[in-house]
């Protein structure tokens, strides 16, 4: 059974397996989740990810994918790199921001990996409504997660996105805050 953990933090501090990006679809790096752990990562990230921009994502990552590159000066084993969905008021795009983390935890489960860190994917600059967001990330990785991976952590950056995310892991059975 995969333990779902919630912690209030750095997801750059991460020493997990794989720790998941909140990438744009160039994959160069940006803001938010994406520029810290490009930062504190170091250039092998963003090399690893120009090579994939050479080969087979040359037009970019497509949203609601998942792909993994080395993890640089991380303490984590890998980087999946995921591109969230822009929320939007007028269309349900609810799929494919629970493919961000379906398509992950089949990328991590590949890697052999059985520790992996999310960021809340989305709920940044995209837009994403939190309380939204996080009742997706939760019921998406309890309906996914297995093959292995002994633990989920949700690192989440303030007091607003843990309250959302223990709320939407306290609808159901099977993890810990």
């Amino acid at each position: 059974m995969t333990i779902l953990t919630l912690v209030r933090g750095d997801i750059t501090e991460q020493a997990v397996d794989a720790v998941v990006n909140a990438a744009n679809s160039s994959l160069l790096g940006g803001g938010g989740v994406d520029g810290a752990i490009h930062r504190r990562g170091g250039p092998l990230i963003l090399a690893a990810c120009r090579e994939l921009r050479a080969g087979r994502y040359g037009k970019g990552l497509p949203t609601g994918e998942a792909v993994a590159t080395t993890a640089g000066r991380l303490p984590a084993g890998h980087v999946i790199h995921t591109v969230g969905p822009v929320w939007s008021a007028t269309e349900d795009r609810s799929d494919l921001l629970a493919s961000c983390y379906r398509q992950s935890l089949r990328v991590a489960a590949e890697l052999g990996a059985r520790t992996v860190a999310f960021p809340a994917v989305s709920t940044g600059v995209y837009g994403w409504p939190m309380d939204d967001g996080a009742r997706i990330a939760i019921r998406t990785v309890r309906e996914t997660a297995g093959a292995g991976i002994e633990e989920v952590r949700f690192v989440l950056f303030d007091e607003r996105a843990y309250g959302a995310f223990e709320a939407a892991l306290g609808e159901g059975d099977g993890g810990q805050g």
